[in-house]
């Protein structure tokens, strides 16, 4: 008997250079014999050749193949997870980044997991780097690799909390198309990093909402999967600019879900809390933060979380 299945959705924005080794891989899945399942391709407004790599792939498996593409014209990652989900055939969806590559099993740990977590909306796994250049040896680079999706949490499934930010990135997502369909709004809040903009928080949006309707949001750590970290994004400015970006979602994100009586008490816990982790830190590393990577991106983190307030009162609603 067939199994329900399940969607790979893949976001990409010019992706043609990366989406091969992914699509590769995919297809070098393992466990599946009796489990149907199918791979979406989200051209966000590409401007390379996204759309002839897939079709080279289509022609590649076949009429039976089961990769699809799909061009999503509003920009920013949100908008194309969305467009995924609308599409998807699959009782669980699999957000893969284009730049994410998923260990041969993957998709089986997937069912596995969801299987034994009924009352797991989302769930992810150990995103481990692949990196182009050894990250710094410093042991304390584990402070700050969340900030490139890099989540390893130990071999035991864990539960996060919402309620603190305590969330796992869409880089490897698992979501019940149950839960994002009865949990998710049409429009986004955060759509992503666009044009200049680095503001992003918008997969931890997806999830929040996810939370407010009851679902539970859990760690797999049977699931691997390995995001490439290219030289560049190792170069000290480009960590400090997307520390202080993922800080700029702070206020955003715990205004989701907050009624608009609770919306002017949250509104000043974030801003008190956050003014004094920033003091706090600074005043522990001042003098040091040009010599320090790590504290300089904490700096910049709680720096961005402090502005969050401003950024989420002047951000257009």
């Amino acid at each position: 008997m067939t199994k329900d299945k399940f969607t790979i959705v893949i976001p990409t924005y010019n992706g043609a250079n990366k989406l091969p080794k992914l699509l590769d891989r995919l297809q070098q899945q393992t466990g599946l014999e009796n489990q149907q399942w199918e791979i979406l391709v989200i051209d966000n407004n590409s401007h390379d050749n996204t759309a002839e790599v897939v079709k080279t792939y289509q022609e590649k498996w076949g009429e039976n193949s089961n990769l699809k593409y799909y061009l999503e014209p509003e920009q920013g990652s949100a908008f194309a997870r969305l467009r995924g989900a609308r599409e998807a055939k699959g009782e669980l969806i699999g957000f893969i980044d284009d730049d994410c590559i998923p260990a041969p099993d993957w998709i089986a740990a997937a069912c596995t997991f969801a299987a034994q977590y009924p009352q797991a909306g989302a769930f992810s796994g150990q995103i481990h780097g692949d990196f182009d250049i050894p990250p710094p040896p410093d042991l304390e680079f584990k402070k700050i690799q969340a900030f490139l999706a890099i989540r390893e949490h130990g071999n035991n499934p864990l539960k996060f909390n919402p309620d603190t930010l305590n969330l796992p990135p869409a880089a490897a997502l698992v979501v019940r198309q149950q839960a994002f369909s009865n949990s998710v709004p049409p429009r986004p809040v955060l759509v992503g990093r666009v044009g200049n903009s680095m503001l992003g928080g918008e997969d931890y949006e997806l999830l929040l909402y996810l939370h407010k309707a009851g679902w539970e949001i859990w760690y797999n750590p049977a699931m691997h999967s390995y995001h490439h970290i290219p030289q560049n994004r190792l170069e000290k400015q480009y960590l400090l600019t997307l520390a202080h970006a993922c800080g700029l979602a702070t206020c955003h994100l715990r205004m989701l879900n907050a009624s608009p009586g609770q919306k002017p008490i949250i509104f000043t816990k974030t801003l008190l809390g956050n003014l004094r982790r920033w003091l706090k830190h600074y005043i522990k590393y001042r003098g040091k933060l040009d010599n320090n990577l790590i504290a300089a991106c904490e700096n910049e983190f709680f720096w961005g979380s402090l502005l969050s307030n401003w950024d989420y009162l002047t951000k257009d609603k």
